[in-house]
Formats: C-alpha cells, sequence, structure tokens
C-alpha cells in the first residue's frame, strides 16, 4: 500500500464508490506518479489477482500520462492566454460502449474508477466526493 494510503482513506474511497454506485462499480484504482493500488475488485471481472494488476496497469499508466509530469490540456487550463474558459479541471470521464472509466487527480495522487454502463451524473457526485477525500489527504 502507499504511504499516502492510509486505511482509512481507502476504506472512504471504496465506501463513496460503492455507496454512489452500487453494483455497476467494477473496480477502484489509486495511484501516485510511482505506485498504484488495487482498492476494489469486482469478483465476477477477472479470474485472479495477477491478471487483475496487469490490465490495472496499462490503464494507471494511460492516465499517469496524462497527469505527470505535465498534463498539456490541464496544464493549458491554468493559462489564461490559452484557457477555453472552463474553470478548473475536476474529472475525467472516458466512455465505452460496456460502461465508464472515470478519473479524478489531485495533490500527487489520484483514484480510477470503473464502471458498467449507468447514469453518468453519479459518476460527477462521486467524483467531486473522492476529489475532497484526495485533497484532504495529499501527499507531502
Amino acid at each position: 500500500m502507499d504511504s499516502a494510503l492510509t486505511s482509512e482513506l481507502n476504506e472512504s474511497i471504496v465506501s463513496t464508490c460503492r455507496t454512489g454506485l452500487g453494483d455497476e462499480l467494477r473496480s477502484v484504482v489509486y495511484f501516485t506518479p510511482e505506485t498504484f493500488d488495487l482498492l476494489y475488485l469486482r469478483q465476477d471481472l477477472y479470474d485472479d489477482e495477477r491478471t487483475a494488476r496487469t490490465v490495472k496497469a496499462a490503464l494507471v499508466e494511460n492516465e499517469r500520462l496524462e497527469v505527470w509530469p505535465d498534463d498539456p490540456y490541464v496544464t493549458h487550463l491554468h493559462d489564461d492566454d490559452l484557457s477555453p474558459g472552463f474553470g478548473d479541471y475536476e474529472f475525467t470521464v472516458r466512455v465505452f460502449s460496456g460502461g465508464f472509466a472515470s478519473r479524478v487527480a489531485t495533490g500527487g495522487h489520484g483514484v480510477i474508477v470503473t464502471t458498467d454502463e449507468l447514469d453518468a451524473r453519479a459518476l460527477e457526485v462521486v467524483a467531486v466526493s473522492v476529489r475532497k477525500l484526495l485533497d484532504d489527504s495529499a501527499p507531502n
């Protein structure tokens, strides 16, 4: 488990996701620039943890490329001359034919949540709550 990820934070993130997304929740992954932890994995998805970690490692690496060290899109959002005027970055949702992948990252760590198909507004509610948890526990 990563040093920034306490048992309390782990439980809070998983509880927030399970409560907000219910049985459609597939996985919850905590990540930093160096490592990642599978916080929750629905039992019907993979035959073993090694396979799950291999699949999630590819997902995490893809998300890291956009967050650290310099996500051009996020960097440009903070440049007044280049900003599209949307405000501060909050979270990302990727839409697939059978579900969603949502990422929230702040303060040197982040969470990726994957789900089956559901009302996308539920993802926003969960992302805002998870971002607050991450902000409150940012690694030093």
